[in-house]
């Protein structure tokens, strides 16, 4: 039995064979805390008569097991110990992850502090401390033929529908993957991935944010191995608010929630609509405004559509360089893009009021932290810019209702993406386009569950 299993792991290097008493001990060193080894097993069997192993050895998880159950256990943190027939599983994993930290990309001023690690049972743990309730319920997977992935869905179960739940459930059970080694591979996985460049499900660091969702009857998927829990469905709106909305008043949320819609579509159609009424629009523009816009442009060789498609690349590039840039990476794109800008002025490649569309193109976007919305953004930007080219403000109002329809024509697990705009909800509106007062807030969305009470209005 002991050289099958040396035969399985290839005679892994940590992988430690004891034998005491006749007692077998089997474990990974890289994975099992050698303390927990020593208090839980070696003492134990040091120091007692060895008649039956279950009444000797004492941990906070043991299981007896099957010899074709010795590979998975023994990979996932436990201890085998093996006497004469009986084999037994003790969960000795060794402290492989980091401590709960603050939130690094979807920080708020308010709100909680704590976000989630690459432990999903520090994950789930994190949920369960803000819901006490048995009706929290999760179903947990496994996934990878060589990962072995842990995978947890988490819902109500007297909110959630139990019809997304099992769609879910199928959805992953159908994966056939070598490995899971972050949770977006099963956002792609269970989405038609390239269908559309927006983003249906939501990905967030936040426990907040998760336990929110799941009481007004959506789903999260926690990842073994992954901070970022997945929240589905998701719907257009949820990309524009984040979680610190629910944290102040809602008179004074609500104008930052219209201020952010603004911006949303200032950063898809200004370069667009900037270029439209140069080359085509002319007439549209005031005459003192026009001659302004003429005289910088008079020593530009290049086209104003040339013009505003190099400028947005390079502004592309520098956002992707701040992306991955280690640490301070905004100031070194907001570096380059002065240096850029005015270098670009000077030469006479660009003109100033092109400098200024983009520099409002892309600090409206900043408003977005989603990097699936924000590229998708960016997509159509360039559709937009096109269509522009190609026929002025005609092209831009083409590209617009052609934007529509692809945005109405997204299903998110059987839902409409356009949600609570189309089909028109007001109920779930004064929850993510606008804000309600809290003691106002008593019903849940009729698209996500039928359990409508939520609190008992005054």
């Amino acid at each position: 039995m002991i050289k099958k299993i040396q035969e399985i792991f290839n005679n892994s290097t940590d992988l430690k064979i004891q034998e005491i008493k006749n007692v077998y001990v089997i474990f990974l060193e890289s994975l099992c805390s050698s303390d927990k080894i020593n208090d839980y097993i070696l003492k134990l069997l040091s120091l007692n008569k060895i008649k039956d192993i279950t009444n000797v050895l004492a941990g906070p998880n043991t299981v007896e097991i099957k010899f074709d159950e010795i590979e998975n256990y023994i990979s996932n943190g436990f201890t085998v110990v093996i006497y004469k027939k009986e084999i037994l599983a003790i969960e000795t994993k060794g402290d492989l992850n980091r401590g709960i930290d603050m939130p690094q990309s979807q920080p708020d001023i308010y709100g909680p502090k704590d976000s989630f690690t690459e432990s999903i049972q520090t994950n789930l743990g994190l949920i369960k401390r803000r819901i006490k309730t048995g009706e929290l319920m999760n179903i947990d997977l496994t996934v990878g033929k060589q990962t072995k992935t842990k995978v947890s869905i988490v819902y109500m179960n007297n909110i959630c529908e139990q019809e997304i739940v099992d769609m879910v459930t199928e959805r992953i059970n159908n994966i056939n993957i070598d490995g899971i080694i972050d949770s977006s591979y099963i956002s792609q996985l269970i989405t038609k991935e390239n269908a559309t460049p927006f983003p249906t499900t939501l990905e967030s660091e936040r426990p907040d944010k998760v336990v929110m969702e799941l009481l007004e009857g959506k789903l999260a998927i926690l990842v073994d191995t992954s901070p970022f829990a997945l929240i589905l469905p998701a719907f257009f709106v949820d990309f524009i608010n984040p979680t610190s909305d629910n944290y102040n008043k809602s008179i004074n949320i609500n104008i930052l929630k219209i201020t952010r819609f603004i911006c949303y579509f200032i950063s898809l159609i200004l370069p667009a609509f900037y270029v439209a009424l140069i080359n085509y629009n002319q007439e549209s523009i005031p005459l003192e405004l026009l001659v302004s816009f003429t005289a910088q442009r008079q020593d530009v060789p290049l086209p104003t559509a040339l013009e505003a498609f190099i400028m947005l690349f390079l502004c592309d590039i520098l956002k992707e360089s701040d992306t991955r840039f280690p640490s301070s990476g905004s100031s070194i794109s907001i570096l380059g893009a002065l240096i850029l800008g005015e270098a670009a002025v000077s030469a006479s490649i660009v003109s100033p009021i092109m400098i200024i569309i983009v520099a409002i193109t892309f600090i409206t976007n900043l408003l977005f932290t989603d990097s699936d919305a924000i590229n998708s953004i960016r997509i159509f930007r360039y559709i937009f810019l096109f269509f522009a080219v190609m026929a002025g403000l005609y092209g831009v109002v083409i590209a617009f209702v052609l934007y529509l329809i692809h945005l109405c024509s997204i299903k998110t697990f059987g839902k409409p993406y356009t949600y609570p705009l189309a089909p028109f909800n007001r109920n779930y509106i004064f929850k993510t386009i606008l804000n309600k007062q809290k003691k106002k807030n008593t019903k849940r969305s009729k698209m996500l569950t039928t359990n409508l009470t939520k609190q008992r209005s005054e």
